[in-house]
């Protein structure tokens, strides 16, 4: 897929693909189980930060954890949810950047 992204390949697009293999294998979940799931992914994304940038060092005998494997994982269940909830990520994306953008031409206080 990442070079489908560079190729062009919209965040609807990839919204799409995430939601092809969903119903490959078997359907969605509920929300709350896709909520618990990208939990369950940011606190792996969470060790393997803290293993790398932080005081949690890999343990003997522990494979190190991989971030860009785990941000990877937490993205694609992040759509997993957005697709369960019918909401269009690149909308939503698009909404919170003009408020960052709007935030961010603000004269500081």
């Amino acid at each position: 897929m990442a070079d489908q992204i560079g190729q062009g390949l919209t965040l609807r697009g990839v919204q799409a693909e995430v939601d092809a293999t969903i119903h490959a294998l078997g359907g969605y979940w509920p929300p709350l189980a896709n909520l618990a799931r990208l939990l369950e992914e940011c606190g792996e994304l969470a060790r393997a930060v803290n293993q790398t940038e932080g005081h949690k060092r890999v343990k003997p005998g522990e494979a190190p954890v991989s971030a860009s494997e785990e941000l990877g994982d937490a993205l694609y269940v992040l759509l997993v949810l957005a697709n369960s909830l019918g909401v269009d990520a690149e909308t939503a994306l698009s909404v919170v950047l003009a408020k960052v953008r709007a935030r961010a031409s603000e004269p500081l206080p």
